[in-house]
């Protein structure tokens, strides 16, 4: 039997057999969420022209005054006319800068009578207080690279550069069917007793894959015949990615493997040196990819993490697919990693990281209180209260 991929070589070698789907230009507002499939290029410069980055007055020299106003800069309404030597306009924030203004001097540090302007002791009239034109981005600037995600703040960007009106050029997200397997599950309460279970792994990885997919079609739970499963596997709908969770191990009623090959798709690797998740199974059939995450609920839910998203956010044509690592102290003393790269559950509190007292692959509790998973290298040596030890956090799909 082959031995099982270490981590990094099973999750580079996933993603170099994926390759994005394709472009689709879909509304601005549909665009959260989705990453850009080329480069942004403004198509007009931000600010337009010198802006006042205060409120207060715009004023043309000296620069110590005094000044005579002459009229109003409003955001949206601006002065009419150009500044003379000793003139001055109110000005707000965000407003043009009038013709001839060299500087702003902030309503705080102004003393007015009537029309009459002077400068208030330990005030200063600057041209620091200017926006100046194109300082965020001129026309032609590259705004955001292929492959960004769009979020609130890259939407609002892209709008403000000029490139919303038509929508936005993505990456087409991938449609997903979640296969639940398992004869000890239920979907129905009045069946759920001492040996059947509430199936939950399918509502979580529903729940997990959701912002990174078009569609997401549930079968099941599926009956451990390979039969049944196979019949699963042919129902599902077009899908880019099927994902089933259980039955992927080696016992007797492990069957996706089997199931698999009766349904013509080839197996591309089985096994990963990690704990828990061990028996993940990547095939593939035509162009589409199938996932089989271990069935429990813990290591489903870690399989799904380390490789599931990561394919989903290639193929939707990510820059950046695998979830980020860093450093944190431990506030537990940790023994020295095994034969498989474990991975455990903990909580992240600033820089300090707490490894959760139950461990168990299927406890869902502990599951549900973690923020991060610890990883432990394969022979790492011990780690004591305060060392540095490689985390991830588990929000946001681990992205940050």
């Amino acid at each position: 039997m082959t031995p099982p991929l270490p981590l990094l070589e099973a999750q580079q070698r996933l993603l170099e057999l994926a390759r994005p789907l394709g472009p689709e230009t879909v509304p601005v507002e549909q665009a959260p969420g989705r990453y850009l499939w080329g480069d942004l290029t403004a198509r007009r410069t931000q600010p337009a022209a010198d802006l006042s980055a205060m409120d207060g007055y715009a004023v043309h020299g000296p620069l110590d005054g005094p000044w005579r106003i002459v009229g109003e800069s409003a955001a949206g309404r601006p002065f009419d006319g150009h500044l003379q030597p000793g003139e001055a306009v109110r000005i707000s924030t965000g407003a043009l800068m009038p013709s001839g203004a060299i500087a702003v001097l902030l309503q705080e540090e102004a003393l007015r009578e009537a029309n009459d302007l002077t400068v208030a002791p330990d005030g200063e009239a600057a041209a620091r207080h200017i926006r100046r034109k194109g300082f965020d981005f001129a026309s032609g600037d590259t705004v955001l690279k292929a492959g960004t995600r769009i979020a609130p703040a890259q939407l609002a960007l892209a709008v403000s550069a000029g490139l919303g009106a038509g929508g936005l050029e993505t990456g087409r997200l991938p449609r997903v069917a979640v296969i639940d397997n398992g004869d000890e599950l239920a979907v129905n309460p009045d069946d759920w007793d001492d040996h059947r279970l509430p199936a939950s792994n399918g509502a979580m990885i529903e729940a997990m894959v959701r912002p990174l997919s078009s569609s997401i079609q549930r079968l099941g739970p599926v009956p451990d015949r390979r039969e049944a499963l196979a019949e699963a596997l042919a129902a599902a709908s077009d899908p880019d990615v099927i994902v089933t969770s259980g039955g992927a191990s080696v016992g007797d009623h492990d069957l996706v493997r089997p199931a698999l090959e009766e349904w013509g798709a080839s197996i591309d690797f089985w096994r990963v040196a990690m704990k828990p998740g061990k028996p993940l199974l990547v095939a593939r059939k035509g162009e589409a990819f199938v996932l089989g995450l271990p069935g429990n609920p813990v290591s489903s839910y870690v399989t799904a993490f380390l490789f599931l998203l990561p394919l989903l956010r290639r193929l939707a044509g990510a820059g950046e697919t695998l979830p980020i690592k860093f450093s944190a102290r431990t506030a537990t003393a940790l023994p020295p990693g095994g034969l498989r790269l474990e991975l455990i559950r903990a909580q992240l509190v600033g820089s300090t990281v707490t490894a959760l007292d139950q461990q168990d692959s299927s406890g869902l509790r502990a599951l549900a209180l973690a923020n991060a998973l610890i990883e432990r290298p394969i022979g790492a040596p011990a780690a004591a209260i305060g060392d540095e030890v490689s985390v991830y956090w588990l929000q946001n799909g681990g992205m940050g």
